[in-house]
């Protein structure tokens, strides 16, 4: 959420920062509801400034010949009256802020004054790239043919018990998938100085509105019909980052390098806006894995942090011998809380294409103010916001598309990458 301070101040350099984004904030609608506030909160100081003079008026009416009764039953008609008044007054407020509430909560992230402009995907800006696309002296396939070459993916199978966009695994792919969730995980909390986190895979609404996922979102996700509000996990994003909510941590907490989380989980998406694409194999499914990577810094070292922590996800792709390119988001493609994301896109031969495997993101103090986590400032002995990031590292399904592809062979067979071995019992070759 932004800061209803610095709106205020100047609503109209707010609505320039998120043009950037091609989204159109209301300056008028905003200002006409916190006028009609500000005009709520002077009509009550003055009522209770006249309460408090009435009160003192009984002494008065006493002194002017009226009976005590008279003058008790005079203050208190005034005084009722007041009260009235106060109620409704109370009311309006509460009403207008309840709107200004919703308009901010609909309101997304101010970008980076560095985030390119762009209306789409397409204007996204290149920043770096790693690795040679390997050669191949034959035609590549896909990671479906591969997969179900092997006798190993089953998208039929997972259709009968489930839908479509879901997938079964077997044998040696499933160890595999199994494989790169523990590589990952060991990387990140043995080299990176994250901490592993195990969180539910069902939240409630709140968690969902302190990372930013509702109320605008709420079509992209799986509602459980329960008794409560409950919803599956979108990303671990979710669960993790509101471990923070509502706490202050002390700067003894943090730490140098803020709080740094790893966790592995299912994630799940409805995918509502996204009818049509990529319904072949694993890109784009209901259902899939991810190692996720959460930071809760301070806010003067959020933006090496970003950096960090892209360069921890970039870490894996370099061990497994992925090419990839970095790219930075443009204003119109970045994600709704974020205020910079990195988004990196490893080459899939079976696509002749760089396409999304991880992306990176600084959401400054947007999700922390939603949700109030918060650090104490040795400095002013003050709670003040913390800043949040989180990327993934990596989306392991996709991770498993670009090894089944990068690596495969000619006779159909895909040579498993060094940095798998050890987690495959020794296993070099799938299908072997």
């Amino acid at each position: 959420m932004l800061d209803i301070k610095a709106v205020r101040q100047d609503p109209e350099a707010v609505a320039q920062a998120l043009s950037k984004r091609g989204y159109t904030f209301d300056v008028a609608q905003f200002t006409a509801l916190d006028a009609r506030r500000k005009q709520a909160d002077v009509d009550s100081q003055a009522l209770l400034a006249e309460r408090k003079s009435a009160s003192k008026k009984i002494g008065q009416l006493i002194g002017q010949g009226m009976s005590v009764d008279e003058a008790k039953a005079q203050v208190n008609e005034t005084l009722e009256k007041i009260a009235g008044q106060l109620d409704q007054l109370t009311e309006q407020a509460r009403s207008v802020q309840v709107e200004i509430d919703e308009l901010l909560l609909g309101t997304p992230n101010l970008p980076a004054p560095e985030v390119p402009e762009g209306a789409s995907e397409e204007d996204n800006a290149e920043v770096a790239r790693w690795g040679e696309p390997p050669a191949f002296d034959f035609t590549p396939r896909d990671h479906v043919e591969i997969g179900e070459g092997l006798g190993q993916l089953d998208a039929e199978t997972a259709g009968k018990i489930t839908g479509s966009r879901f997938t079964v695994m077997y044998g040696e792919l499933a160890r595999l998938h199994r494989a790169l969730i523990q590589f990952m995980l060991n990387l990140h909390t043995g080299d990176h100085g994250y901490r592993e986190i195990y969180v539910p895979y069902i939240v409630n609404r709140e968690s969902l509105k302190g990372t930013g996922q509702l109320p605008k979102f709420e079509e992209d996700l799986f509602k459980l019909h329960a008794d409560q509000e409950y919803y599956l996990i979108p990303t671990a994003e979710v669960p993790v980052t509101n471990v923070a909510r509502d706490r202050i941590f002390e700067a003894a907490e943090l730490g140098d390098s803020g709080l740094r989380f790893a966790c592995h989980s299912p994630c799940f998406r409805s995918e509502a806006g996204s009818y049509g694409r990529d319904t072949r194999g694993m890109i784009r499914q209901h259902q899939f894995e991810k190692v996720e990577l959460v930071q809760l810094v301070r806010p003067e070292a959020s933006d090496a942090a970003l950096e960090e922590l892209t360069g921890h996800a970039e870490a894996v792709l370099q061990a497994l011998g992925l090419a990839y390119r970095k790219v930075i988001l443009c204003g119109g493609d970045i994600g709704f809380s974020a205020r910079k994301t990195y988004d990196l896109e490893v080459w899939l031969p079976g696509q002749s294409a760089y396409r999304e495997i991880s992306s990176c993101s600084n959401f400054g103090d947007f999700q922390a103010r939603r949700m109030q986590a918060r650090w104490r400032n040795p400095e002013t002995g003050k709670p003040e916001l913390l800043h949040t990031l989180n990327g993934s590292g990596l989306a392991v399904g996709r991770t498993l598309v670009a090894v089944l592809e990068n690596f495969q062979n000619e006779d159909g067979t895909v040579t498993v990458p060094e940095a798998l071995r050890p987690y495959m019992g020794g296993t070099e070759v799938l299908g072997a």
